[in-house]
């Protein structure tokens, strides 16, 4: 509402009504377009209207009023305070003497009489606008708000939301697909909604129905792109059910819901009736923090686990999602790690696929305990400063008959096309990723795990697997794209849609593709001809440093380019380097086992790769057990070896040195601030594969931030050894993984380093250095001198010669 004309009796003063009267136009005209750009511009329209007309009545009665009060010396000023309104119309005339009466009532009546008039007039030009903004606004939100309770079909479903999954475009479709409890018509009940496009029929079945069909059950077609929906009253929260599916010829496929939000505990299929969406969160400080933050200048340092076998009860019983949320987010931050990867939590019927085989997308894993019970762990990870980043499989899925395969009888999620759709290699399915429900169907689901369950990253498997129409295929297994090429158009398609909609949704998260070819452009946004990801596994580095390592280091001189080669293309995409879990199985030897040599210099060399890897460009990944050299290779069904730490003091020796190596990462920049820019690496020396000793600098904005590492992939201790180094003053040793602390030999430098003028390396300055075997000596500036500037005694002889001139 407008606020009252204030009315103060004051002098009158000659003013130029006119003026102010055009001030009043224009502030009118702002505020309709200030009214327009509104979200709630319908309410507030209204509201302004009524204010206008309530102004122009005051005008009308301060005119009135200025007119009689003609006797008087002085008159009353109407003034405007906010909202157009009369606003100093004033019949601003000074009256000196009363015989003027007359001719001053004349005057104020003519400007009050036009004041009011232009009053009028522009309050009906600012209510006629008002009025088509509204309008405009009230069309706008009906066709652009999903058509909320404009276009309901007759079971309830939104026409706009069916229209968008047929197209897909629904990036929200488990808002009306899927078991949703509900009330209709004041009777509380579950709204079934499912995708069948080639079935005759499709029904609920539970206990109540015994598991048969009952015709009660039977769900209608709700659109001729093949959805299936149904009200059931009375059914409540925990009711297991499945789909009868009747197929072209009427036989039964029993299926459990694609968009199940909850299963049965293996070995049993059925879904649950679940209210997903009920849990009362307490990260928010955290989501803040993330959202304010910039990934690509922040320190990454992934810890990868399974929950499944980190650590068990002493029966060999899982911990569930609560008793694992008292235990590892503490311990993955005290070991120093800024993340945590959790292999898949989608439901899946096989232990042995170690989720990668998923049945129930939309379903968190039964195994360790509810829906709200794995957000708990999310948010207990939260609390300790950890974000959470899921594995998840949008390329294929498992075959078992209850669930996504063949779901109507005919392949719907999976192509049609047996060289498209068969994955021989996992012995699964294909998304049909031209599909536009299927799409509907997978970006929902990347967003419902961000939106709902509060993740902060998806690792994206098998993407190579997806872009490649030949990729594990031999000649004649595959089909030729429309051009010929070996291009997955659709799955090309498919990544920059997703990652378009989970950043427009969601800006801050990370998106991984566990990509492991060379294609082009995956970490470039989906505009610029890119896959859309913002980050990448740098699988051609891991490749070659494992091979590494595992050479005698005699021999390791002929193979120095798998150290460097990967700084040809580091700043290519942005890439994470990743030590997963593929690697520590099938007979691949654990971490510290792929190392050369005898037990100590397993572990030696083990300190040297994490040092390299964290001294490398690029974000970290690790896979869990490798952080107290476990020897044996992960196996799923039993938790890692925590007994060797107390058992063993290498292993506890161990565990310290990768807890302070990680906090020693955390805690400088300049091993992370510019890992995708070349400003923060220069190479010091990358060429002495005589003595396998690679040597480089990572930077930060200030000089003294600057890091020095240098790696000794022999046994060999080298004294007096000289470098080059950029700055003319002190250095000191910042970290060594040899030091007896960790296990080493405890080829230490304890004193402080003076660099010399003189030229070494490509660098102005040099210091000698005693390197320690099998190990990274990384060293730190502790202070630049800060040199004087010589002054020849010739220069001085001509500033005086030249001042004297001046004179």
């Amino acid at each position: 509402m407008a606020r009252k004309d204030e009315v103060n009796e004051n002098k009158i003063e000659k003013n130029d009504a006119k003026d102010d009267l055009k001030k009043e136009k224009k502030s009118k005209k702002t505020m309709v377009k200030k009214s327009a750009a509104n979200k709630n511009a319908s309410v507030k329209a209204k509201a302004k209207t009524e204010a206008d007309s309530d102004k122009e009545k005051t005008a009308k009665s301060v005119a009135k009023k200025s007119t009689k009060k003609t006797t008087k010396k002085t008159v009353k000023k109407v003034e405007r305070v906010e909202e157009p309104t009369v606003s100093n119309v004033e019949a601003n005339a000074e009256i000196k003497s009363t015989k003027k009466d007359s001719e001053v009532k004349k005057t104020i009546k003519k400007q009050a009489k036009r004041a009011t008039k232009k009053v009028k007039a522009t309050a009906k030009t600012v209510a006629d606008k008002i009025k088509d903004t509204t309008e405009k606004i009230k069309e706008s939100e009906v066709k652009n708000v999903n058509k909320e309770v404009a276009d309901m079909d007759a079971f309830g479903l939104d026409n706009f939301a069916k229209y968008l999954f047929h197209e897909g475009k629904n990036y929200k479709s488990y808002q009306f697909m899927g078991a949703h409890l509900c009330t209709e018509n004041n009777v509380k009940g579950v709204r079934f909604t499912t995708w069948a496009p080639h079935a005759s029929k499709v029904y609920v079945v539970n206990d109540n129905t015994n598991w048969s069909i009952n015709d009660k059950y039977e769900m209608k077609k709700a659109s001729e792109g093949g959805i299936w929906t149904v009200f059931l009253p009375g059914i409540q929260e925990g009711t297991l059910y499945k789909y009868a599916v009747l197929d072209g010829s009427n036989k039964v496929l029993l299926k459990s819901d694609p968009y199940g939000f909850y299963s049965e505990l293996r070995p049993n299929t059925a879904s649950i009736v679940a209210d997903y969406d009920n849990y009362k969160w307490k990260d928010s400080r955290w989501i803040k923090a993330r959202n304010k933050k910039n990934i690509y200048q922040s320190a990454v340092n992934i810890y990868e686990a399974h929950l499944g076998s980190w650590k068990l009860k002493e029966n060999g019983d899982y911990y569930s999602y609560k008793e694992l949320a008292e235990i590892m987010p503490k311990y993955v931050k005290e070991m120093g790690y800024t993340y945590v990867e959790l292999m898949p939590v989608m439901e899946h019927p096989l232990d042995d696929s170690w989720g990668y085989q998923v049945t129930g997308y939309y379903s968190v894993t039964s195994r360790y305990g509810s829906i709200n019970d794995f957000k708990y762990l999310v948010e207990a990870f939260h609390k300790e400063g950890i974000g959470v980043i899921l594995d998840w499989v949008p390329g294929h899925f498992c075959k078992d008959s209850h669930g996504l395969y063949r779901f109507d009888g005919t392949p719907v999620y999976e192509y049609s096309d047996g060289r498209l759709s068969e994955n021989k290699g996992w012995g699964a399915a294909n998304f049909d990723l031209g599909k536009r429900e299927v799409k509907s169907f997978l970006i929902s689901n990347a967003v419902f795990w961000f939106e709902n369950y509060h993740i902060d990253g998806l690792r994206v498997d098998a993407v190579a697997n997806m872009l490649y129409l030949d990729y594990d295929r031999r000649p004649g297994e595959w089909k030729p794209n429309k051009y010929g090429e070996n291009k997955n158009l659709e799955a090309i398609q498919f990544f920059k849609e997703l990652n378009t909609a989970i950043f427009k949704e969601f800006p801050y998260v990370l998106m991984i593709a566990e990509e492991s070819t060379a294609w082009p452009l995956v970490t470039r946004p989906a505009e610029i001809g890119g896959l859309g990801f913002n980050f990448k596994w740098n699988m051609g580095w891991m490749n070659d440093i494992l091979q590494y390592v595992q050479i005698d280091p005699k021999n390791r001189k002929y193979h120095h380019q798998k150290l460097t080669f990967p700084s040809m293309y580091q700043y290519s995409e942005n890439f994470i380097l990743p030590i997963s879990h593929d690697e520590v199985v099938h007979g691949k030897k654990s971490l510290i086992d792929k190392m050369w040599g005898d037990t100590w210099n397993k572990f030696a060399g083990l300190r040297l790769f994490i040092a390299f890897m964290l001294g490398h460009p690029g974000k970290k990944t690790l896979f869990m057990g490798s952080e107290f050299g476990q020897f044996i290779e992960w196996r799923h069904k039993e938790q890692l070896e925590w007994q060797l730490i107390d058992e063993f003091k290498q292993h506890a020796d161990t565990q310290k040195f990768f807890k302070e190596i990680n906090k020693f990462y955390k805690d400088n920049e300049a091993l992370w601030k510019y890992d995708y820019d070349g400003k923060g690496f220069e190479w010091i020396d990358a060429d002495n594969n005589e003595q396998s000793i690679l040597i480089f600098m990572r930077k930060s904005d200030k000089p003294e931030d600057t890091l020095i590492f240098v790696c000794n992939f022999t046994s060999s201790v080298y004294y007096d050894f000289k470098i080059g180094v950029p700055y003319y003053g002190e250095y000191v040793e910042r970290f060594n993984t040899d030091s007896e602390a960790y296990g080493g030999s405890n080829q230490v430098i304890e004193d402080i380093l003076v660099s010399k003028k003189e030229g070494f390396h490509n660098q102005k300055n040099s210091l000698l250095i005693k390197v320690p075997p099998m190990a990274a000596l990384v060293i730190g500036v502790k202070s630049i001198y800060k040199e004087k500037k010589v002054v020849k005694k010739s220069d001085t002889v001509n500033k005086k010669e030249e001042e004297n001139n001046n004179k």
